[in-house]
């Protein structure tokens, strides 16, 4: 479910709601009941691990790894 940040006009409190994309938008501010309005804020984004680029990606300088079973495997690169 989607982060959702508000901002209260009477008292400048911000908060975060965990929203679904069908409920309707928070109206009112948690801390003083005063009127709220949606913020529009950054997304946080982050890639972690090697991944497909950190694997070698588009490089053909490496060798494929090498089979642990030796290359007996049915559907092994390393057997044919």
């Amino acid at each position: 479910m989607p982060l959702y940040e508000y901002q209260c006009k009477s008292c400048n409190n911000t908060f975060e709601l965990r929203q679904k994309f069908s409920d309707a938008p928070a109206s009112e501010c948690p801390a003083c009941g005063g009127p709220v309005e949606k913020l529009i804020s950054q997304s946080g984004f982050s890639l972690k691990g090697g991944g497909w680029y950190g694997d070698g990606y588009g490089s053909s300088s490496k060798a494929a790894p090498a089979c642990p079973s030796g290359g007996s495997c049915a559907g092994c690169p390393s057997a044919s």
